[in-house]
């Protein structure tokens, strides 16, 4: 007997997997991957689903993080919250707000779960996970042992981390412990925050402004499945930069500290001509093209066949290559969009 994982993923991918584990605590769930991991089955861990991509019935274990708990401490400079990776990352913005903790509200409204926050690095609207980042603790599988990594660590980059390089398929990430200064300092560099003055704006101003943008431009996956942001913005040389921008001086670009250039995705695509090209029951979002939907048929290869015509067709008019940003499982794991 298979179980259906459609209300998993946010994509509503109509696949199965063979057993579907949803995970309470802390301590089962670390029996339970210590177990499936020295029986050498295959394990696919969850957290909010929205960063999923399947291809495939999946021939293994689904463990569900459904772990809760946040525990807030502070010294005189920061609080420190110590957070489940079960929990759901926007309440947890919402929470700090009401607890008058700032400096999260502009990653409202990022859907998934606290322990998929720290492997994406997952970041919106000039803020990235890493700036919060004290600990993450995390069950690391080939010694069976909980281990606690730092910030530094971690080895955060641009939708990067540790756990999605070195230590890929290694980790299952328990609990993350978020540093927040008491001293608020907002963050408006961002286009649409821009209108805001740094010495009035309220950091709910800001949760307010960020959740209309982004309800506005990315559509609810309960009515259109979706994972959000399909690509990474990708970044380039400045050499590069110069290049495309004498041909095309529309493009948006977002110089970054290390002198390179941080490119609009969405626009590469809607300047490729593809918002509303469909594959089978995919396509791309009318209102924004770095999203891409399933009408309500889609299947994961549909959605793979899509995205590559997406990426080669940017490549043929930029020379830039797109990479997604949510992970595509095959069978037995992870696999590339062929």
């Amino acid at each position: 007997m298979t179980i259906s994982l459609t209300p998993f993923n946010t994509f509503g991918l109509k696949q199965d997997c063979d057993t579907l584990i949803d995970v309470k605590s802390k301590a089962e769930l670390i029996a339970i991957c210590n177990k499936l991991y020295k029986e050498n089955f295959p394990m696919l861990i969850l957290g909010g689903g929205s960063n999923l991509v399947f291809t495939e019935n999946y021939q293994g274990s689904v463990v569900k993080v459904s772990t809760k708990g946040i525990e807030i401490t502070s010294d005189d400079t920061h609080y420190y919250l110590t957070v489940q990776a079960g929990e759901n990352w926007h309440q947890l913005v919402e929470f700090c707000l009401e607890q008058k903790i700032y400096g999260l509200e502009n990653m409202a409204l990022i859907p998934g779960t606290v322990g998929a926050a720290p492997i994406q690095n997952i970041g919106a609207y000039g803020v990235e996970f890493n700036l919060f980042c004290h600990r993450v603790e995390f069950l690391q599988l080939d010694t069976g042992k909980l281990t606690t990594y730092n910030k530094q660590q971690c080895e955060f980059d641009y939708r990067e981390s540790v756990f999605k390089q070195r230590l890929r398929n290694l980790a299952v990430i328990t609990q993350v412990t978020l540093k927040v200064a008491k001293k608020w300092l907002p963050v408006i560099s961002y286009g649409p925050l821009q209108h805001f003055d740094s010495s009035t704006v309220t950091a709910k101003q800001i949760f307010d402004c960020v959740c209309q943008i982004r309800q506005s431009k990315l559509p609810d996956p309960v009515k259109l499945g979706n994972v959000g942001s399909f690509f990474k913005n990708p970044v380039i040389s400045v050499e590069h930069y110069r290049t495309l921008k004498a041909s095309f001086p529309n493009l948006i670009a977002y110089e970054q500290a290390d002198g390179q250039f941080k490119l609009a995705a969405g626009w590469l695509i809607d300047q490729a001509g593809l918002k509303g090209v469909k594959v089978g029951g995919a396509t791309v979002h009318q209102e924004q093209a770095l999203v891409l939907v399933n009408l309500g048929t889609a299947t994961g290869g549909d959605v793979c066949q899509l995205a590559r015509k997406i990426i080669d067709a940017v490549y043929d008019k930029f020379t830039v290559v797109l990479h997604p940003e949510p992970r595509i499982i095959g069978s037995q794991g992870e696999v590339e969009i062929k």
